[in-house]
């Protein structure tokens, strides 16, 4: 299906609703403008398989450019609206992107970005324009509302934190398609989830993220209607179930802890009956939160495990979880492998490497030795995640191989973080990891082995804390910093981290939370 069919069936039909604004885009609107969106980028000379990178925060143009790239047979690329500039630039840079779009709300970060993105041909901004960019609606203002002539599928090009030091693009295999071809992601929302075009989504995560800008992508083909929230409030939250009705959405664990602080009067006011799917993933969700969401929503919760690769995908119904309680489910994407350090697939009930065979084939964007180390011998895929599977061949997370930590259902990788703490002449060495937070189930630690430790402090603590607050994303840095003498490393380098990580996790079953 295609947002084409509903603006001829469901014209006045709203496609979706910012929710702070209340501005409504209908299919007819969506299908026109994305149409102008798409002759506009065959004007500037794009072909299948070219790139766009976009940088803005949930608006209503968000989802105009998706579907224009889209239907252009466009790689495109959605960048978070938190990075820095130099962050932003490195991977709008490495995307090959020929247009950047961003918009007014982000216009100081999109003033640093004209000096970083001279490789860039047209820089356009949505909502208000500053000098160095275009205006997005007078450049497509003139353009057609009919599709193009050779109007096939695109696809997006997210970037994942990288274990080197600098995120990589994930990159698909399949581009330029024909119109409307079905993917494995909206089968699953047809077959486990049952959207329907008369399913009303809520979305309250930033669109940048591969979840959210993926699921309502793929609702918008079921002609369903969505409702964006411009940024996550716990009372807003229940406050657009009720009143929209919502009866399918997307959350991350931490959305759940902060509804449940909610003063029960609070929780208890908003009617969520309506409600008949909530789907989580990003980080697995404590057990003990799951169980008082279901007492409190009944049992709607859907959970699973994939990545952005989009190699393999585990779900779990609400029934299924609750006879196996911690798990993320059973492969429906995929087959599932857990695979010993020999390389050999273990028995059931061991400890292994998750791997996937048979799923969707991606590279890493200008990275052939990362794509080649996601890769074993047999030809399956791996996220870096360990695990076992039990006797019903359900799933479940014990640890990462990568030390990739998860924030909030952000993913983190340290080894950025220790490159910057590196570069600091405080620092002799840096080891960075995920220790538990109650409300955003891991965060990041730092653990320094300064120069000489007579300077380690307070101070120091905070000193190293701005620096890396002043170079990268507020969300990857630490929360706090230790000190230590001496970091466990082998003669050959090779740090030790677990023997630093196990100092803050303790006893715990596992080391994914």
């Amino acid at each position: 299906m295609h947002i084409r069919e509903f603006a001829r069936s469901t014209p006045d039909k709203p496609a979706y609703i910012m929710a702070g604004s209340g501005e409504t885009v209908t299919y007819s609107q969506l299908n026109e403008r994305s149409n102008q969106g798409a002759h506009y980028l065959r004007s500037l000379g794009l072909k299948v398989g070219d790139h766009i990178a976009f940088l803005m925060e949930n608006n209503a143009r968000f989802f105009e450019i998706c579907w224009a790239a889209q239907r252009a047979g466009l790689y495109y690329t959605a960048i978070s609206s938190r990075l820095t500039a130099e962050e932003a630039a490195y991977i709008i840079s490495d995307c090959g992107a020929q247009v950047f779009i961003t918009s007014d709300y982000k216009k100081d970060l999109a003033q640093e970005l004209i000096d970083f993105t001279s490789n860039v041909d047209t820089h356009l901004m949505v909502n208000g324009v500053i000098p160095g960019y275009l205006s997005y609606e007078e450049a497509v203002a003139n353009f057609p509302t009919t599709p193009l002539a050779d109007e096939c599928e695109g696809s997006d090009m997210l970037y994942s934190s990288g274990t080197t030091g600098r995120p990589k693009g994930i990159k698909p295999a399949e581009i330029g398609v024909e119109i409307g071809t079905e993917d494995n992601l909206y089968n699953i929302l047809k077959n486990i989830y049952k959207f329907t075009s008369d399913s009303i989504y809520l979305s309250p995560a930033p669109l940048y993220h591969a979840a959210p800008l993926r699921y309502n992508m793929r609702a918008h083909r079921f002609g369903a209607t969505c409702v964006v929230m411009e940024r996550f409030d716990a009372v807003e939250y229940l406050e657009l179930v009720e009143r929209h009705r919502i009866t399918h959405s997307q959350l991350v664990p931490t959305m759940f802890v902060r509804m449940l602080k909610l003063p029960e009067n609070v929780r208890k006011k908003y009617d969520v009956s309506s409600l008949e799917t909530a789907i989580h993933a990003a980080a697995p969700c404590p057990e003990k939160v799951k169980y008082q969401m279901m007492d409190w929503w009944g049992p709607i919760l859907c959970e699973y495990y994939a990545g952005t690769e989009g190699n393999g995908y585990c779900a779990v119904t609400p029934e299924e979880w609750l006879a196996h309680p911690g798990t993320v489910g059973r492969a429906h994407v995929g087959n599932l492998h857990i695979v010993g350090e020999d390389g050999e697939e273990l028995p059931v009930g061991e400890t292994g490497a998750i791997y996937f065979s048979d799923g969707r084939e991606f590279t890493y964007h200008n990275d052939p030795d990362r794509t080649q180390e996601s890769y074993n011998k047999k030809g399956w895929s791996t996220l870096g995640d360990v695990g076992y599977v039990d006797e019903d061949g359900f799933l479940f997370l014990t640890d990462r191989q990568s030390y990739m930590i998860i924030s909030g259902g952000v993913n983190i990788y340290p080894q950025e973080i220790e490159d910057l703490l590196l570069t600091h002449p405080k620092v002799y060495d840096a080891a960075v990891f995920g220790v538990p937070n109650e409300e955003f189930g891991e965060e990041v630690k730092a653990v320094i082995q300064p120069l000489d430790m007579k300077l380690a402090s307070p101070d120091l603590e905070e000193e190293l804390m701005e620096f890396c607050r002043s170079h990268i994303s507020h969300v990857k840095c630490p929360r706090s910093v230790d000190f230590e003498a001496e970091l466990p490393r082998h003669p050959t380098g090779k740090l030790y981290k677990r023997l630093l990580k196990d100092k803050y996790w303790g006893e715990k079953k596992t080391r994914i939370i």
